[in-house]
Formats: structure tokens, sequence, C-alpha cells
């Protein structure tokens, strides 16, 4: 059965995941620019996902620590895909990208290693959850990892939860995924 007859989902298990390399700062508009592309060509059964992976740090500025957010991989965006001549031309001939990651601009999938390494693939959809508002938590990664805190609100559809956790003596919300807590 040729590619073309499959369901959108079922192509969407064969697509790979490549990196892009774009013009630096020009991460968030080669995004934007695909997506865009992708809806207007009618390309959404070759080109599924296209992701700017950031991370979260604290930053000390005058005794206030505040969260931000950075890019990971500074210059790179990396898109789920099927190739074939059409998206990769599309992807090729976006403007602020400079090529595919691999040898002589021939894209190279990542590895399903690399893949969950960088935290870009999407987990199942969580429809319920074991934690409950007001529940006592421990954050088990990111900026406040080891903090505790109690939770105040939880978004399933987000997959986020918001935390209060004490920090200089007073209570400050914080917004995290799902899969940053623990019950303690």
């Amino acid at each position: 059965m040729p590619e073309k007859d499959l369901s959108r989902e079922e192509r969407e298990k064969n697509a790979k995941w490549y990196v892009v390399h774009t013009y630096s700062g020009h991460e968030n508009k080669v995004k934007a620019n695909l997506e865009k592309m992708v809806e207007n060509r009618g390309m959404r059964d070759d080109i599924f996902e296209v992701v700017v992976p950031t991370e979260e740090y604290v930053e000390n500025k005058s005794d206030k620590k505040t969260v931000k957010e950075r890019k990971k991989f500074p210059g790179y965006v990396l898109i789920k895909m099927i190739i074939n001549d059409e998206s990769w031309y599309l992807v090729r001939n976006t403007r602020g990208v400079t090529g595919f990651v691999g040898p002589s601009s021939k894209p190279i999938p990542l590895t399903d290693e690399e893949v969950k390494a960088l935290g870009v693939a999407k987990k199942a959809r969580v429809l319920e959850s074991d934690y409950k508002v007001g529940e006592t938590v421990k954050i088990t990664s990111g900026p406040f990892e080891n903090f505790v805190g109690k939770i105040e609100s939880i978004n399933l559809e987000k997959e986020k939860v918001k935390v209060f956790v004490s920090m200089f003596g007073r209570e400050t919300l914080v917004e995290l995924e799902l899969n940053q807590i623990d019950k303690m």
C-alpha cells in the first residue's frame, strides 16, 4: 500500500525526527514559517511537528530569583516528518533555514534514544491524574528540583500542575509538568 493511502496517524508513526540548521536567532521565525507553509500547502500528512527545544533556568539578579527560558540548541530546529522530494524542498527552502544536519545536507533522522534524550517525543495523553489539589509533592526535575510544595491546581489537557513552593520565607506559585513531581 502506498504511503499516501495511509491515515495521518499511521503516517505519523512512520515519521522520523530531523534536525535543521537555521540562522542564529531565527529559530522561532523558521518554526512559524514552516507551520504556516505546511498548513497552506496541505502537507500536514508529511510534516507533523516543528519544535524549538527550550529549557528553564533560574536567574539570580539583585537577590531575586526568576525563572527564565532559553533555547537548548541555538541555531537548530527539530522537525518530525516523512522525507520525500516535496517535504524536503519545502523545509530546505524555508526562509532562515540553511540546511538539514547530515553529510552534505543529506537528512539523517535522529535515533529513538536521541529523541528521548532531547525530550521532544510526544507522551501519551494524560486523561486522569493520581494527584489531588492540596496534596504535598516533591519536585523531581527542573530549577526547583528537590523542593517540596502543595498542589494549587491541575490542568490535565496541558499536562501542567501549579504548585506553591516555599522560597525565602514566602509561598511562590510555580507551574510544572506533571512528570516533574512525585507524591511524598
